[in-house]
């Protein structure tokens, strides 16, 4: 019969041996890199302040202050300090993209098995200084509702703020955009993005849809360890966030480093088991 901390020492290592098994797939499987930020100067007309230029490791202004959906006055910091953050730039009246961000948000993050405002934050910004929280309360009702899961209407903040703030923040983050006084709609690119606890750009993600498993790790490796299990650490030993893909992918190396350590303990088992088999045989 074996004892608890027999079984719970096997687990480990199938987990362990599990993981290497994962990262194997992965070789070489690098996605297309999002388009490069075009110099300023070659954009065409109405989109020359339109980008995401990634400012990682930027330390975010966390005195800046917004409103968030019940009206009270709050700080960006107020949303760190614990958990790392998804934070993301929209306009709670955009009739395109941005609803297409919020939705992809959604339903990337429902897969995870972290809990939304314990383990992790969001933070979503309007960069339209005209809307109100009565605005974000209503999209904070339609997301929340789409995410289905408990935590988020404790763990989603929707904030609205004045151009001052708005400007401050979104320059700190990379997030250019632009407004059109014809169409009344501004342009903007699409992408969200992971910062640590101490309010500092850890990640970009680009586009309106997020894998799942990337996520994890960037919360992962944005919360220092502090979230996650021992099968996360050891895949983000084979993993690395690309910031030209805006992804994570395997480290071959360290790949064949695992695969070869699971091989001996494999072979080591093996030739331990058919020693006591041989012995009890022999005692026999």
């Amino acid at each position: 019969m074996r004892s608890r901390k027999q079984i719970r020492n096997l687990n480990l290592w199938l987990a362990a041996l599990l993981a290497v098994v994962l990262c194997a797939p992965a070789w070489g499987q690098f996605s297309e890199p999002p388009p490069a930020a075009i110099p300023a100067s070659q954009r065409p007309p109405g989109l020359k302040n339109v980008a995401i230029e990634q400012h990682l490791n930027e330390q975010l202004p966390l005195d800046v202050t917004f409103r968030d959906e019940t009206g009270k006055t709050v700080k960006l910091g107020d949303f760190f300090g614990k958990e790392p953050v998804v934070l993301s730039f929209v306009y709670y009246k955009c009739p395109l993209l941005c609803g297409e961000v919020m939705a992809g948000m959604a339903s990337a993050l429902r897969v995870l098995s972290f809990q939304m405002g314990k383990d992790y934050q969001v933070v979503t910004v309007s960069f339209n200084p005209n809307e109100t929280p009565e605005i974000a309360t209503a999209a904070k009702a339609q997301y929340v509702q789409r995410y289905g899961k408990p935590g988020a209407a404790e763990g989603w903040h929707f904030l609205t703020g004045q151009q001052a703030s708005i400007d401050k923040l979104t320059k700190a983050a990379g997030f250019d955009y632009e407004y059109d006084p014809k169409s009344g709609q501004y342009a903007h690119a699409t992408g969200i993005m992971i910062v640590t606890p101490q309010g500092r750009i850890a990640q970009y993600y680009y586009g309106v849809e997020y894998p799942p498993k990337d996520l994890r790790l960037g919360l992962i490796q944005a919360s220092q360890g502090k979230i996650g299990n021992f099968v996360d650490q050891v895949l983000l030993y084979c993993y690395h966030y690309d910031p030209d893909t805006g992804k994570y992918g395997a480290i071959i190396s360290r790949v064949l480093q695992l695969a070869g350590a699971a091989t001996i303990l494999v072979l080591g088992g093996f030739v331990i088991i058919m020693f006591r088999l041989g012995s009890k045989h022999q005692g026999a």
